[in-house]
């Protein structure tokens, strides 16, 4: 794996010139990501080499590497750095598995499942975050098919997915999905009830539909683009 800003850490320090970004990545890693149980080594590598301050806004990148969600505009965040790492892990990805990434706003999810040597396709539906999405990924993980469209239609025609990874949280999971997963596929994401603590899930794909089960409790907002359309109360 190779990105154009990075380089062996351990020439770097031999050299006393170890790249700010780098020593940054290297502490969310060892700060915020290791301690809370993740361990897959293709995680902990994508982790260390993927600038993530490119994924934020200029005014933004003095926290892309903090353990908390960066704003981005329109009520979109970049997930804070712990929360991704656990949701793919629990997705469990597997090289050559195609992927959907729903919300995948300046690309970093989507990177990362590249990184992870899957078959990836971003969904997006905000135009300034799709082109800035596209723009970066065309760059940095430039296998990545960026799509733009409404989230909760997915996207069929690239489908059947091995899994899906909404990078954000939902109240349900949109219906349109279970029909665009493989046999077997699943789905992960941040689920919100009414009175409960968010949760990350995951949904595998059996005869009965998608049953969300959870996995952990973490704070991220509604993707806007999936929040429920209020109604009428009486």
């Amino acid at each position: 794996m190779s990105y154009s800003t990075a380089s062996d850490p351990a020439a770097h320090a031999l050299a006393g010139a170890v790249p700010d970004w780098l020593i940054a990545r290297l502490q969310m890693v060892d700060t915020q990501i290791r301690p809370v149980q993740v361990s897959d080594p293709r995680i902990l590598e994508a982790m260390r080499w993927i600038p993530r301050e490119r994924f934020v806004t200029a005014d933004r990148v003095a926290v892309a590497y903090m353990d908390q969600n960066v704003p981005l505009l329109a009520g979109r965040v970049l997930s804070e750095p712990r929360v991704i790492a656990r949701l793919i892990q629990a997705l469990m990805p597997r090289g050559g598995e195609r992927a959907l990434v729903v919300g995948a706003g300046t690309g970093y999810a989507a990177c990362l499942l590249h990184a992870l040597n899957c078959d990836v396709v971003a969904l997006e539906e905000n135009r300034t975050l799709a082109a800035q999405g596209r723009s970066l990924l065309a760059e940095l993980a430039p296998g990545v098919r960026f799509h733009e469209g409404a989230l909760a239609a997915g996207v069929p025609e690239a489908a059947p997915f091995d899994f899906i990874l909404i990078d954000g949280g939902v109240t349900e999971i949109p219906t349109a999905y279970a029909s665009q997963l493989a046999e077997n596929g699943r789905v992960g994401g941040i689920l919100h009830r009414r009175g409960a603590v968010p949760t990350a899930f995951l949904a595998e794909k059996q005869a009965l539909g998608l049953r969300p089960r959870a996995q952990f409790d973490c704070a991220a907002p509604l993707l806007p683009e999936l929040a429920p359309t209020p109604g009428f109360r009486f």
